[in-house]
């Protein structure tokens, strides 16, 4: 298993970590494959969309944050109830196909490392790639 670090700068950040992803694919030396990616975190996430345009990535924070804003009814009292929620609605973990040593995304498409509750030194994102 691969270790990437991820420093995060904003409380609610997307971290585009397309290119290390693809550099750890190919130092793995699987050609044809799987790609594990799991954050370790209760208030990060990952996800897949569009990295072309950076608006992308502000209108799906803008979005979260519409569906569940910073202060609410929340019972969790260490003031970052609506980190958890969002990480939970992300999701913590993706798989991708790996071929001729690269993970395969469409076209427009890029790897997101989710911050919700930063800005954060030390965060993880552990990456596996299992030959098939």
């Amino acid at each position: 298993m691969r270790i990437l670090r991820i420093e995060t700068r904003s409380r609610a950040e997307l971290v585009d970590v397309t290119a290390r992803v693809r550099e750890a694919v190919r130092a793995s030396g699987v050609e044809d494959g799987l790609c594990v990616l799991y954050v370790p975190h209760t208030t990060a996430g990952i996800c897949v969309n569009e990295c072309a345009d950076p608006d992308v990535a502000r209108d799906i924070l803008a979005a979260l944050g519409r569906l569940v804003p910073d202060s609410g009814d929340y019972r969790h009292e260490e003031g970052n109830a609506d980190a958890h929620v969002k990480a939970a609605l992300v999701g913590s973990s993706l798989q991708l196909l790996v071929e001729k040593g690269m993970p395969k995304l469409g076209r427009w498409q890029g790897i997101f490392f989710c911050e919700f509750d930063g800005p954060r030194g030390g965060r993880e994102l552990w990456l596996r790639v299992l030959q098939v």
